[in-house]
């Protein structure tokens, strides 16, 4: 029993010299690391467009299903949110599902989606959990790419890419559908027939032949 004493008030000794290694919350914060992950922000670009272009990558791609709900709408030219066809009119994160892996971001072709150094999201009530479009998209004004500049390492000069993040706005650069969400990859192809009897519906002669055994 003594002996446990003293092994104790050894360990206390050998620590009292020592910095502590805690702060005295929330009185004092420790500076967070570059790629520390918390709350999610939806990002603009310089011209005060969404980048956010409603593709559903983001959701597809989160393991813990925690971006729930996301509704998109048509872009008029009354009406122009994102660059793109189609815009986030709803986008919901359930931050009580979310494991902050960052696979969204990863997944995301324009970069509208971070995982930023906000991590006071504590609440009394589960509801309170659900962040909106409306709490997590940048104010208007302001366009930062966020965390993206420190978790992904720009390409080489040799190697531009043809997407808005090349000089963070979209300008009407040539870039890919799933870029974007512009509409310029064919979605479909004619069927040209190059044998006309060869490539003709044979389902009706099928049909026929079913009839003549009944």
């Amino acid at each position: 029993m003594s002996f446990d004493i003293i092994k104790g008030m050894a360990t206390t000794l050998r620590n009292m010299g020592k910095k502590p290694t805690t702060v005295s919350y929330p009185e004092q914060e420790r500076e967070l690391p570059a790629r520390f992950r918390g709350l999610h922000v939806l990002h603009r670009y310089d011209n005060g467009l969404e980048r956010c272009v409603g593709c559903y990558l983001c959701a597809g791609a989160c393991p813990a299903d925690a971006i729930y709900y996301i509704e998109a709408e048509e872009n008029t030219e009354e009406n122009r949110v994102s660059p793109g066809e189609r815009y986030a009119k709803v986008f919901d994160v359930n931050l009580l599902r979310c494991i902050f892996c960052g696979y969204c971001e990863a997944a995301c072709p324009t970069g509208a989606i971070t995982l930023e150094h906000q991590y006071k999201l504590a609440s009394y009530f589960p509801e309170d959990m659900v962040y909106h479009k409306e709490q997590l998209l940048e104010p208007e004004g302001q366009a930062t790419i966020g965390t993206s500049a420190v978790w992904f390492e720009p390409p080489p000069s040799e190697a531009a890419q043809p997407i808005p993040q090349e000089t963070q706005m979209f300008d009407g650069s040539q870039a890919s559908a799933a870029a974007v969400g512009l509409g310029n990859i064919p979605n479909e192809e004619p069927v040209l027939l190059t044998n006309e009897e060869q490539d003709e519906d044979r389902r009706k002669l099928q049909r026929g032949k079913n009839r003549e055994k009944v």
